[in-house]
């Protein structure tokens, strides 16, 4: 397996719900696709674009917006700006009208049933998320363009490895968890300050600093929207939105007119194990809540785990006393570094290895932070990420309808709370004695994702997916 060189700007993307691979990647892809038009100087010739959705994509592509998704990639959309109160008028203008404007300076004829094509029966072998854009040209031609999304929002073409930044001389680089323990060793470093050393191979501290708390600021303002929000849910299943109810009884009649304030409110409810509790589970919520709702959210590494990053950070802000920009960037970093072994030596993608690479791979990343951010050695805080994966392996992804809401919004809630467990257990104790090692688990959660049937793997056709009896539209 190609080893990467990933930046923290890897790991963590800012997006719009509700799947990292089955609709930040194709919309990516499909920009990608209409960049490709126009440094062809193919554009303007473009006369029909049709799209091609394979395996994953096709067999939960709906349920996951994987269909909205490529139509604003195509029309020249951006996922970190676009208006999501917009989404859906826009999206019925394109079906009603029958017209799309390819990358915002081509008008085209587009047919929503006949030019997007879920394929459920067709998979490609290099990865079960597969799209494929067709354009054909008024001089005759066509040109046609494959792309995977492994996970994560990352998303490779046909015939290419890795979407990462061009290759750097990273000064410390990592592909497992003991190569980064010897550079710990070696300089005396945090996993923190490892990461921060290898991001001056991309950019300056000031500029990562900058980027990392305006990813933070996303993560904030979706937590707070997603604690404040009632209604249900899209897409069928009329789920009820908990984390504003939750948020109501657990803050009672204590006042607050922003995030800061909100944050003491809270603190102010007590520091009761059941409280506390609650709280993690109500961040947690909130922000799948909002992911599930085509709302802007943070792949933490991914956006079907979205929460549970947010959720843990969130404790450790309100709880811990952690609401300062060094502990939150100290925060974002180490956790990236963790994803990022993962990403190197398994999968983020469910698609590839069910939710244990979503759900256990946050834990892990969340359990870690933590762990440093609390104190623990360098040491500790591996163990802290091995104890959280450790307890998701071969947990399956089986979306009910196809929707990234059950099992998948409370997953967030389990996987925030064993982050906590596993980060105070490591903090308790000696790594020395740990008998599984990170990169065990790895290696272990890797092969346990080969092993495992493909009806497990995001694709709605097994598990909770065909047990729960619905009446829904075919997702």
């Amino acid at each position: 397996m190609q080893k990467e060189q990933i930046s923290v700007f890897h790991m963590f993307k800012i997006g719009v719900g509700p799947s990292s691979s089955h609709t930040l990647g194709p919309w990516r892809a499909a920009q990608q696709f209409v960049t490709l038009l126009e440094d062809n100087h193919a554009l303007d010739d473009v006369v029909q674009v049709k799209i091609l959705l394979y395996g994953s994509l096709a067999k939960t592509g709906k349920g996951h917006g994987t269909d909205i998704a490529v139509l604003l990639g195509l029309s020249g959309d951006d996922p970190v700006t676009f208006d999501v109160t917009q989404i859906n008028s826009k999206i019925e203008r394109i079906k009603t009208t029958h017209q799309l404007q390819l990358g915002n300076k081509k008008q085209i004829s587009f047919f929503f049933d006949d030019d997007l094509l879920f394929l459920f029966n067709e998979s490609l072998p290099f990865h079960p998320n597969a799209v494929t854009f067709q354009a054909f040209l008024s001089t005759g031609k066509a040109i046609s363009e494959t792309y995977y999304s492994i996970g994560g929002g990352f998303v490779v073409k046909e015939n290419e490895q890795s979407d990462a930044t061009k290759e750097v001389d990273l000064p410390f680089p990592v592909d497992t968890a003991n190569e980064l323990l010897h550079w710990c060793r070696k300089t005396g470093l945090k996993i923190s300050e490892v990461v921060m050393e290898n991001e001056l191979a991309w950019r300056n501290e000031e500029e990562t600093r900058f980027g990392v708390l305006d990813i933070f600021r996303v993560i904030k303002e979706c937590i707070y929207r997603g604690c404040h929000t009632i209604g249900y849910l899209p897409g069928g299943l009329n789920v009820a939105r908990r984390a504003a109810s939750l948020n109501r009884r657990l803050i009672g009649d204590r006042a607050y007119h922003n995030f800061e304030e909100w944050v003491q409110a809270i603190r102010n409810t007590g520091n009761g194990f059941q409280n506390i509790l609650d709280w993690v589970s109500c961040f947690a919520l909130a922000v799948n809540e909002e992911n599930a709702s085509f709302g802007r959210v943070v792949t933490a590494p991914t956006n079907g785990a979205a929460g549970v990053i947010p959720a843990v950070l969130q404790y450790y802000i309100v709880f811990c006393d952690g609401f300062s920009e060094e502990k939150i960037i100290q925060f974002m970093l180490t956790a990236s570094e963790i994803g990022s072994i993962f990403k190197k030596g398994a999968t983020i993608s469910a698609a590839m290895g069910g939710c244990q690479a979503e759900i256990g791979v946050s834990s892990a990343m969340a359990a870690a932070a933590l762990t440093e951010c609390l104190g623990g050695s360098q040491r500790q805080c591996l163990m802290a990420a091995e104890i959280a994966m450790e307890h998701h392996l071969g947990l399956t992804c089986d979306p009910i309808g196809g929707l990234v809401q059950v099992p998948c919004i409370e997953r967030n809630t389990m996987g925030a709370i064993k982050a906590i467990t596993a980060s105070q257990l490591a903090l308790q104790s000696n790594p020395d004695k740990a008998k599984v090692s990170l990169d065990a688990v790895v290696r272990t959660m890797w092969q346990t994702a080969q092993d495992m049937n493909s009806k497990y793997k995001e694709t709605a056709d097994g598990g909770l997916a065909i047990n729960i009896p619905l009446s829904l539209p075919e997702c």
